[in-house]
């Protein structure tokens, strides 16, 4: 465990409740950074994201949607519940292609999030890293189509996506200090 980066020995000596938090910055399901916390010590980051999806494909979709309350919808910047001030950087950058959207694009995001929030009882959670809004906006319209059940898998298997990114960008802000 010598030659480990910087930022996971740091997230691995972390107290419990101080790691706890980390993960949450990460994925704002309470169960999966309970459980994360407690498989620590992580010997690599390969260790730390398999670890990720095993737990997060282990939980229930009650867990993923505590997970979903944590993001901001798409072109908004307030997520349901309260969220770190990392959290919501980080989703503010990775939804960055929204900022500049025509108007057109943000009008209907808006009306088909309320839409989607409506036929399914969650946000529309899409690892928006590096998509435009009109690529985001055509995989909401395409994912209205779907039945519940499948939705709340393909948003569960984004989340994933997400916090596979999110742990890189936290494990690299803990080597910062």
């Amino acid at each position: 465990m010598e030659n480990l980066p910087n930022g996971l020995h740091r997230l691995n000596a972390l107290p419990h409740a101080s790691a706890e938090n980390e993960f949450l910055k990460c994925c704002g399901s309470k169960s999966w950074a309970a459980q994360m916390t407690s498989d620590r010590p992580f010997t690599n980051v390969a260790e730390l994201t398999e670890a990720a999806d095993r737990i997060w494909w282990q939980l229930s979709p009650a867990d993923w949607l505590d997970a979903f309350r944590s993001h901001p919808k798409i072109g908004e910047k307030k997520p349901a519940q309260k969220t770190s001030a990392a959290s919501l950087s980080w989703s503010s950058r990775e939804q960055a292609g929204v900022d500049n959207a025509p108007a057109d694009t943000t009008e209907a995001l808006a009306d088909l999030n309320c839409r989607y929030e409506e036929k399914f009882g969650f946000i529309y959670i899409v690892c928006a890293t590096g998509k435009s809004s009109a690529e985001l906006l055509a995989i909401l319209r395409e994912r209205l189509t779907n039945e519940r059940d499948t939705e709340l898998r393909i948003a569960a298997s984004q989340q994933a996506k997400i916090t596979r990114l999110r742990l890189h960008k936290l494990i690299g802000s803990l080597e910062q200090g």
